[in-house]
């Protein structure tokens, strides 16, 4: 059983960065790939990024790529989201989450383990 907790997020002026940070424990953190998606009120869990087991394999969804950058170290037993040039619409709580799924996923009911998650807030 694998435990996630979210951290980095907070209130940033639009244009500003962030970077996310999500700790596992409980189980071998590089057993796994991991995603990143975020919910914002009154709307649905979306994807925002995955990594593969050993970092290999990236990707991103439409809305943040060339903003976001996903990165993992398995030492660390630690995935991060590095966030740039934020805009309003990203303003939403942000999860990660594990899956044994060797190819990106984009649906949240592949994942599991997921953490309290962390509140970005972007003000224009």
């Amino acid at each position: 059983q694998v435990h996630l907790v979210e951290s980095g997020g907070g209130l940033v002026q639009a244009g500003g960065s962030l970077r996310l940070s999500c700790a596992a424990s409980g189980r071998t953190f590089s057993s796994d790939a991991m995603g990143w998606f975020r919910q914002a009120p009154g709307k649905e869990r979306e994807f925002v990024s995955f990594i593969s087991r050993l970092g290999v394999r990236t990707y991103y969804a439409d809305s943040v790529k060339g903003r976001f950058t996903i990165s993992r170290d398995n030492a660390k037993n630690t995935v991060y989201l590095q966030m740039n040039s934020l805009k309003p619409e990203d303003t939403a709580v942000y999860y990660c989450a594990t899956t044994t799924r060797v190819y990106l996923s984009v649906n949240p009911d592949d994942y599991g383990g997921w953490g309290q998650g962390t509140q970005v807030t972007v003000s224009s």
